[in-house]
């Protein structure tokens, strides 16, 4: 094998690697989207739980 193929091997072992990197950047950012929604919603429904339970107990005392 010679130094050029060697070094096209290199060099397109890298643009490869590089071009895996992107992608997996961006499903990453996908899934940060995701879980952040996630979040939101399980905020929200923390909240209701919370105000549910709040206004049951506030009937029963009356």
């Amino acid at each position: 094998m010679s130094l050029t193929e060697r070094v096209w091997g290199a060099l397109t072992s890298m643009i490869k690697l590089e071009d895996k990197v992107v992608r997996q950047s961006e499903i990453i950012k996908a899934q940060q989207t995701k879980i952040e929604n996630l979040t939101e919603r399980l905020i929200k429904l923390e909240t209701t739980i919370e105000l549910l339970i709040r206004a049951s107990e506030y009937k029963r005392i009356k």
